[in-house]
């Protein structure tokens, strides 16, 4: 894997090939697992390395714990993302936003991206967490159900509002009070994450795709759909396409999309669940629909006057992945003042210019649009009110539930 400075040597061609690469009829990749192929192997410089479990005991619940705090005398934190998350400079050698922040702070940021799968990274820092040992992490950032299952395990520590006074005021009302984490105790989000429909005018012949229901049941798109391979945001919109909430899902609710869905499956109108290799084949006309990420959208209407999107008017999913610092971090202070960096609208407008996913963060319009006018006026990126109201989240789910769900859907799918 690469990091991601040198992407900019990478054409949006090639980026999606190297997508579609990563992907088997077996095994879709998640959207953010966009592992270099130049760089396979080489998460180098920079990079943690691997975290020994030998002789540690198994994961279990232990109540959050923090270590003493070593930001006065040691000013650095160790900050592990996803790729592809980070602004970086037009010459792909420098993080500006987080070379802002060692500027002001004198704080310096080890920055890795070593997150390509939440249940990956979870194995890598379950032991640790389990027995009360330091990662070697201050700050990670993990999706919203993750999150969950990390803070119902008391691995995750409290935040100290008074380090986060930008956060606190900043974080959008759409984002403050998940279910898995009441009023961002432990959390703040880095970005949204927003699941709706995209499709190919040309391939339509001029149609617009605006429900799962088209997707399902149109015969002229037979063969030329795709739903996603992550499980909460196929599951959300076809279960909202149904009338039915997210929030409050039932298994009897779930057995009825998935069954709805199988008959999907069967017809040949679902061509396949994919993860971000949807890019190339929606460009290119072999989907004519399908669902897809905001950020992925907003990069291919650039390369491609042909691609549409729409928000069903039966909703959209909302994920989000969040900032935490897990126990043990030996510079929490830091970290949280480098997330409250961050939920500075100056600041948080560059990141959102960069990745192109919804951002959290009230107040960045203005300093969007000195950027970029166009994502500044973008509902995907600044959801407006409507939009705003039209989001949903799917319900933190029991373990038992979990294993359930995952794995009709796995039969579904095929993974």
């Amino acid at each position: 894997m690469e990091q991601r400075q040198q992407a900019e040597t990478f054409s949006p061609a090639e980026l999606a090939a190297v997508r579609r690469s990563l992907t088997d009829g077996r095994l879709a990749m998640t959207r953010r697992s966009l592992l270099r192929a130049a760089g396979a192997g080489a998460l180098a410089a920079g990079a943690l390395g691997p975290l020994a479990a030998c002789g540690i005991p198994p994961a279990g619940r232990k109540d959050a714990a923090a270590s003493r705090d070593h930001s006065r005398e040691e000013k650095r934190v160790v900050f592990s993302n996803w790729t592809e998350y980070m602004d970086v400079s037009d010459d792909g050698k420098r993080r500006p936003s987080l070379e802002g922040f060692t500027r002001r702070t004198g704080i310096a940021v080890k920055y890795t991206e070593d997150i390509n799968d939440n249940d990956e990274f979870f194995g890598k820092v379950q032991a640790q967490l389990a027995a009360g040992q330091d990662t070697g992490r201050d700050l990670i950032v993990l999706t919203d159900w993750m999150c969950g299952r990390m803070i119902s395990l008391g691995w995750i520590q409290k935040l100290d509002a008074a380090n986060l006074p930008h956060a606190y005021t900043n974080l959008a009302p759409q984002f403050r009070n998940p279910d898995w984490d009441p009023g961002r105790v432990h959390s703040y989000p880095w970005t949204g994450i927003p699941a709706v429909i995209a499709y190919n005018r040309k391939a339509t012949g001029g149609r617009t795709v605006d429900s799962v229901g088209q997707m399902l049941e149109d015969p002229r798109l037979k063969g030329r759909v795709g739903f996603l391979s992550e499980m909460r945001d196929t599951m959300g919109l076809t279960l909202l396409d149904m009338g039915k909430r997210p929030e409050e899902v039932t298994a009897d609710d779930y057995g009825a999309a998935v069954a709805r869905l199988q008959k999907g499956v069967d017809s040949k109108q679902i061509r396949r669940f994919t993860g971000n290799d949807y890019i190339n084949d929606l460009s290119k006309g072999d989907l004519a629909a399908c669902m897809a990420w905001a950020g992925d959208i907003v990069q291919l209407q650039k390369d491609n006057p042909d691609i549409g999107y729409a928000v069903p008017k039966a909703g959209y999913m909302l994920s989000t992945d969040n900032l935490m610092v897990p126990n043990q971090a030996r510079h929490k202070k830091n970290a949280e003042r480098l997330i409250d960096y961050y939920y500075e609208p100056k600041v948080a407008a560059r990141v959102a210019a960069y990745i192109n996913y919804a951002c959290p963060v009230d107040g960045v319009r203005e300093e969007l649009a000195k950027i970029d006018k166009e994502l500044a006026a973008s509902p995907l990126i600044l959801p407006d009110r409507e939009t705003a109201a039209a989001g949903h989240v799917f319900r933190a789910l029991s373990a038992e539930e979990s294993k359930d769900f995952t794995q009709k859907f796995s039969d579904l799918t095929g993974a």
